[in-house]
Parts: structure tokens; sequence; C-alpha cells
């Protein structure tokens, strides 16, 4: 009898310690709107992976792909209110939170390079955004991941501006994106990235626009079949937290949590650019008719979207904005 009541305390014992130290693991709630098997879902893996390492298992990253835990704004006001979640977005939204000029960033044909992308993200000014950003209730963690260009997918074939004129075009639901899509002579139309399937079959839209692994990613290759290569936002994408909840975590959770998620941007990177050519591949063997901008016909969307510079009043801008910025990223500060 003895010896099964000390087993039994032994036991007990053991318990109680496994559950002290499951106390002591901080758990992290991403939720997004991506699939895990896009370069972007895998690199989130990736982060997992490096945050449990690092960390030596007291910090681990839950993931919610698929827009499981809510859309990208129901997450965003759930963070800015406390909660325990971290999501992607950026600048596009970040203007519709109380920072306006980061917006700019997002609007149509807005870089040349990638190298613009990069150094504007080392400025000051890029730097004096966030600042006014964390003051509005929203961390960004990181900041340097691809989420790649964005091309056009139709269900007709488009190649001058004037062929998209009034087809309604899905965007992500931001005043940035909308009035970008406006401006080249689409109807743009607010949407969760996982209701567009539909829409697409029953014809409610009649497109979506997306990097290549995404468009692939939710199959929208099933119910569109021409895509051009438009490549109208370089688009760089950040991971943000509620600054409040950021912020009651330790300094050396923030450290890890921002280094880490750095070190699976630069994985993601490696593989949004490796996937490049095989979505395309993918994509034709599908059947879907892709076409390349000449220069001539680029300089005609670039043109076409020169309008959407002169909305900075109704966006809030600061004046001189499109100055200021292009400045910035072609010259570090």
């Amino acid at each position: 009898m003895k010896k099964l009541l000390t087993l039994a305390l032994a036991l007990a014992l053991m318990l109680t310690c496994c559950l002290a130290l499951a106390d002591d693991v901080l758990e992290i709630n991403i939720g997004f709107e991506n699939t895990l098997e896009e370069p972007i879902g895998q690199a989130l893996v990736k982060w997992q992976e490096l945050l449990d390492e690092q960390s030596g298992g007291t910090m681990h990253i839950n993931l919610f792909p698929n827009s499981s835990l809510g859309s990208k704004v129901e997450l965003i006001d759930q963070m800015v209110m406390g909660e325990n979640i971290i999501t992607i977005a950026d600048g596009a939204f970040y203007a519709d939170y109380g920072v306006p000029d980061l917006g700019i960033l997002y609007g149509p044909f807005f870089f040349g390079t990638w190298d613009e992308v990069w150094t504007l993200l080392d400025s000051d000014w890029y730097a004096e955004q966030h600042a006014k950003l964390a003051e509005k209730g929203i961390y960004v963690i990181s900041s340097n991941w691809v989420y790649g260009e964005r091309e056009l997918m139709t269900k007709t074939k488009v190649v001058m501006p004037e062929d998209v004129k009034g087809m309604k075009i899905r965007l992500a639901n931001s005043k940035i994106y909308l009035e970008g899509f406006n401006a080249l002579g689409a109807t743009a139309i607010g949407m969760a990235l996982g209701d567009v399937y539909q829409a697409l079959q029953t014809g409610t839209i009649d497109g979506v626009e997306n990097p290549l692994s995404t468009l692939w990613g939710q199959s929208f290759q099933e119910v569109n079949k021409f895509i051009l290569m438009t490549g109208h936002i370089k688009n760089f994408t950040t991971w943000c937290a509620g600054t409040d909840w950021f912020t009651s975590l330790t300094e050396e959770q923030q450290a890890l949590l921002i280094k880490t998620g750095n070190e699976a941007g630069l994985y993601n990177n490696e593989l949004q650019e490796a996937a490049i050519d095989g979505y395309k591949q993918k994509m034709i063997d599908a059947g879907v008719e892709i076409t390349d901008l000449t220069p001539e016909q680029m300089a005609a969307w670039q043109e076409a979207a020169v309008s959407f510079y002169d909305l900075g009043d109704e966006f809030g801008w600061t004046p001189g904005l499109y100055d200021t910025v292009k400045a910035a990223m072609t010259k570090a500060e």
C-alpha cells in the first residue's frame, strides 16, 4: 500500500510540475487569411519552429490559416482591444487606423523596384510612421516579408486600362486598395479573401488581384482563366500585434519575437522568389492564359494610375507626401 501511495504521490508531483511548465509557455496566436501551403504559410511554420527553438520552448506560436479566427479587420480590431493575436496587414489598412501616410505605399505602380522598398524600410520616415502606429494601438513586429507582386486575374482577357473599365474587381477591404483600382477605371469591390471563390463562380465579381501564390493557393484558376502581369503593387507586408499586448511581454520575449519574425521573413522571401516560375507554369497547365505587358502597355497603366495620387486630401495625407516618400526610398535618410 505504501508503495502504491508513494507512486501516486510521485505521479501527482510530476503532473503538477508538467502543468506548471505548461503555464510558463507563452502561447501566441497568429491568424491570417492565406493557406499553409503558400510560401507565406510555410514561412509562418518556420517562424513557429524558430521561436520554439530560440525561446527554449517557453514561447510557442499557434497558427490559424484561412481566416479561421476572423477577417483581417476583425482581427485588427481585437488586437487594438488587447487580445493575444498577431495578424498580417499593411499600410493600406494602417491608413484606416489613424496613420494615413502609410497608405501611399500601396497605391498602384508606386514602387519601381524592390530595392526601393528595402531602402524605404530602413529610412527614418518609415520608423516615424511605425511610432505613430504604435500610439494608435498597433505594433509592427516585422516588415521584411515579401507578399509578392500583385497581378490581375479576370474572367475575360484584359490588356489595356480601358479593358478593365466597369469590371467588378475584388480588393482587400481598405480604402487605399479600393480607390487605387477605381482610379484605374474598374469598379472595386471590398471582400474577404475567403469569399472570393464563390463570388467569381457566381459572377458577383469579374476578377481579383493578388500575387500568383495567393491566386493559386485559393484555387481561383478553376473559375478565372486570364492573368495580366501588371505587378501593380510591390507588396511587402507586415505582421502586427496590439501595442498593449506586445508591451506586456518581457523585453526578452519582445526581442525574440521580432528577431525570429525577421528571420522567417528572409526565409519567406527566398520561397517567394523560387516559387514565381513554378506558379506561372501551374497556371498555364491549368488552362490560364498569362499576358506580360510591353513597356508601352505598362506606361499606359502607370499613366492611368496618376489620378490616384491626386487624392491626397481625401486620404488625409501630409502635404508633399509623394515627393517626401520618393526621396526616402531612393536614399536612406
